[in-house]
């Protein structure tokens, strides 16, 4: 192997790859052990100096929220100081008012649970004699009539005069000295500090957040990124819009759901309806944990308020018609609720933060992890906390679909094939991301990294991928032939438009009624590639006919082609194998002279460019679409040189060469 073949150059990694970071360590990049230490670190400063830590970040995040409307009352004519003042005062206000309506309403439900407990053990016991009693049943059963008796007994404590049928007995009875009224004070207002100050806190960094917002955003820009300040202006723009986005969104999709739920448990008869569907707009914003809860509590209480189980039904159905119309409806249409996560990195943050901080932690759990991606992303030293929260696919699709070539599984690569296919065309999948994902295939095998068997295993998963496309390609023939069929019977003047998706010109030719023959030039992969393109002709209509580049040698694949082929298509990965196309296209050229033959050299970038010259071929094509072009073309066959003969010299013995000298 060449040095030439073996040395990759940088442009020729990042061809293909858009404005999308790409992800790839050098092999001199430092040991992580430094960043692995900072980490754990911070890891530790944040859990145990959460009590100070803690209402910062409460403080930081609202700042986030409140800070567009604050503009927005700037721009309207309004003072800064009145702007931030109004908006906080506002926010809290609201936070104030519902807390203390969930609270009156949660004070109303604990007064009504004695009144259910009848309910509940009549269903529990229902259920034993229907054949459905177990351990679980049992002792569901024994406490609930516990804590029943429990309450039995506390309202009946305090006993009128008279109506006791047995004598009290005599109550012991201590003196104690009055306490302090300080003291009472203290132990009743001491609990009641902590929550108090953090509030206090929590209000005034708020409003000195928000009233140095740009002066913080310069002394951080200073602070962490004075020498490139577009990155971090970029970075402090792009979290302070995540954030915002996603709390306000989110609360908009909260509030969609929660109003209707009310309304619903409402109509179906669930006491304190208003209470379930201010608990669903708060308990929402808790990732997976919270709407489960939300939606507990209701069929508990609907489980205990009626003797039957129709409400149970009516509640679950009302749950399950908002879950659909907030997941399929509200959700897509607001889309800038997306947080830029990926699910397992919402879980996986919801379990660090609420370890780290308890409840309060799981609820800010996403908004710290979206601020951690945008760090990742403008930061290099924390880059790998995009790879690992992120949403956005690290491999460009070409490289997934090799990785999933290389691990010979071809349900994946059916799967992320539909995907693309969904919006793109068959001919457009195999342009930009199958063809491409062989040529890195090539270019291992070029290095010495990819085996024979690996190619064989490349190949095997290339062709079955080609199988199980087969029926998206049907769908396309017949999609090609109700068109061609339309324009026939279209009257005389209106051409149709051309095919959305193609990143061509123009269509590529009908091939109804042409014989096309495909096979590879040097190895398993050229063969993959060849059967790519037998597809897209065969999508066109024409006949088509594979052959792998192993017929070649043995002369069977001069006996595949058809006779009447209009043109033969050899295919090649490796641009540096002119060579041995031109040795090809002669070849098929001396035995077919009336058949157009042509070679395709792929390149990675799917523009069109000026191919090599290759002596006899009618055509060389670099692309998908310029190859199928040319082997659907109607051009005649160019006219073949005769071979010319070939003299060899006949060895001649030692009486023939004396008989020569003899004769001089």
């Amino acid at each position: 192997m060449s040095s030439s073949d073996a040395k990759i150059t940088e442009a020729e990694l990042e061809s293909d790859l858009g404005p999308r970071r790409v992800y790839s360590t050098s092999p001199s990049s430092p040991s992580r052990m430094p960043a692995f230490a900072s980490v754990l670190a911070v890891i530790a400063i944040l859990y145990f100096g959460k009590d100070v830590l803690l209402p910062l970040a409460i403080a930081v995040l609202l700042t986030f929220a409140l800070a567009p409307i604050s503009s927005r009352l700037r721009k309207l004519g309004m003072p800064r100081i009145a702007a931030v003042i109004v908006t906080v005062v506002i926010a809290f206000l609201v936070l104030v008012l519902f807390g203390l309506v969930v609270a009156g309403h949660v004070a109303e439900v604990a007064q009504n649970l004695p009144a259910y407990q009848g309910n509940i053990i009549a269903k529990i016991r229902s259920l034993q004699e229907s054949g459905t009693d177990s351990g679980i049943v049992r002792r569901l059963t024994s406490v609930v009539e516990s804590v029943g008796r429990e309450l039995s007994n506390a309202e009946e404590r305090p006993v009128a005069p008279g109506t006791a049928s047995r004598p009290r007995e005599p109550v012991l009875v201590e003196i104690f000295a009055p306490s302090r009224p300080i003291e009472t004070l203290t132990s009743l207002i001491g609990p009641l500090l902590g929550p108090i100050a953090s509030l206090g806190l929590i209000i005034v960094v708020v409003i000195f957040m928000l009233l140095e917002r740009e002066e913080l955003r310069d002394r951080f820009i200073r602070l962490v990124g004075y020498g490139d300040l577009h990155r971090t202006t970029e970075a402090i723009q792009e979290a302070g819009s995540r954030v915002a986005r996603y709390l306000l969104m989110q609360l908009v999709v909260n509030c969609a759901y929660g109003v209707p739920l009310a309304l619903g448990l409402w109509a179906v008869g669930i006491p304190n309806p208003a209470l379930w569907g201010m608990l669903a707009i708060v308990l929402r914003f808790v990732p997976y944990i919270g709407p489960v809860i939300a939606t507990v509590l209701p069929l508990f209480l609907a489980f205990a308020v009626d003797p039957g189980w129709s409400l149970v039904l009516w509640v679950g159905a009302i749950f399950l018609v908002l879950e659909l119309t907030s997941n399929n409806v509200i959700e897509p249409w607001l889309y800038g609720s997306r947080t830029g996560l990926s699910p397992l990195a919402i879980i996986v943050a919801a379990i660090f933060w609420a370890w780290l901080w308890g409840p309060v932690g799981l609820v800010l759990s996403t908004p710290l992890t979206v601020c951690l991606a945008v760090l990742g992303r403008y930061v290099p030293q924390f880059e790998f906390l995009e790879v690992v929260f992120g949403s956005d696919p690290v491999l460009d699709p070409k490289e997934r679909l090799y990785q999933r070539l290389l691990a010979g599984d071809p349900d994946e690569a059916t799967d992320y094939a539909e995907e693309f296919l969904e919006e793109d065309y068959l001919e457009d999948y195999y342009g930009k991301v199958a063809i491409p994902a062989l040529l890195l295939a090539e270019k291992d095998r070029r290095r010495g990294v990819l085996t024979a068997e690996q190619m064989e295993q490349v190949f095997g998963t290339a062709i079955t991928l080609v199988s199980n496309l087969a029926e998206i390609a049907e769908e396309e023939e017949q999609e090609e032939e109700e068109e061609e069929e339309q324009k026939e019977t279209e009257a005389a003047g209106r051409p149709s438009p051309p095919k959305e998706g193609n990143g061509d010109e123009s269509e590529l030719p009908d091939g109804r009624g042409k014989t096309v023959f495909c096979v590879g030039g040097r190895g398993p992969l050229d063969d993959a590639s060849a059967a790519m393109l037998a597809q897209i002709l065969q999508v066109q209509g024409a006949e088509v006919v594979a052959a792998r580049h192993s017929d070649i040698p043995n002369r069977r694949a001069m006996s595949l082609v058809p006779k009447q082929s209009n043109a033969i298509v050899v295919c090649f990965l490796n641009e540096d194998s002119a060579r041995h196309a031109t040795i090809l296209v002669r070849r098929f050229k001396r035995i077919y002279p009336a058949i157009r033959v042509g070679a395709v050299l792929w390149v990675e970038n799917q523009e069109e460019r000026q191919p090599p010259a290759l002596g006899e071929a009618d055509f060389v094509a670099t692309t998908l679409t310029s190859a199928a072009r040319e082997a659907l073309a109607d051009a005649p066959p160019s006219l073949v040189t005769p071979a010319r003969k070939i003299r060899t010299r006949r060895s001649l013995n030692k009486t023939g060469i004396a008989a020569a000298r003899s004769g001089i």
